[in-house]
């Protein structure tokens, strides 16, 4: 190890690579970008599959139709995911309309 990698300071000359573009210091992705993780998208937006890529989403409102996942391995297969429910939210089966098994809709709702 020599004086190159280090200035008097101790600290690495070189930057650490950032998962953000470089011409995009602080921007997140919005509805539509690629991602990697949700943490690269907007907020209120999440990361999910698309197709075989990943794509910023947004996050579920209350009364939209939501994803319940019955078995943990199921989520691997999806190739239209979507996201969770936003904060305070839950996805529950819609009870109101019709007989218990005609629709089996999930949708955010409150807790």
């Amino acid at each position: 190890h020599g004086a190159a990698e280090l200035d008097e300071m101790g600290a690495e000359v070189v930057p650490r690579r950032t998962p953000a573009p470089a011409w995009l210091p602080t921007a997140k992705g919005e509805e539509g970008d690629f991602c990697l993780r949700s943490s690269d998208c907007a907020a209120g937006l999440c990361c999910a599959r698309h197709f075989w890529s990943k794509i910023c989403k947004p996050v579920l409102r209350e009364g939209q139709v939501c994803t319940r996942h019955r078995r943990k391995g199921a989520h691997g297969l999806e190739i239209f995911q979507r996201c969770q429910c936003a904060e305070g939210l839950a996805c529950r089966l819609q009870r109101e309309h019709g007989p218990a098994d005609a629709s089996r809709l999930h949708t955010c709702q409150r807790h």
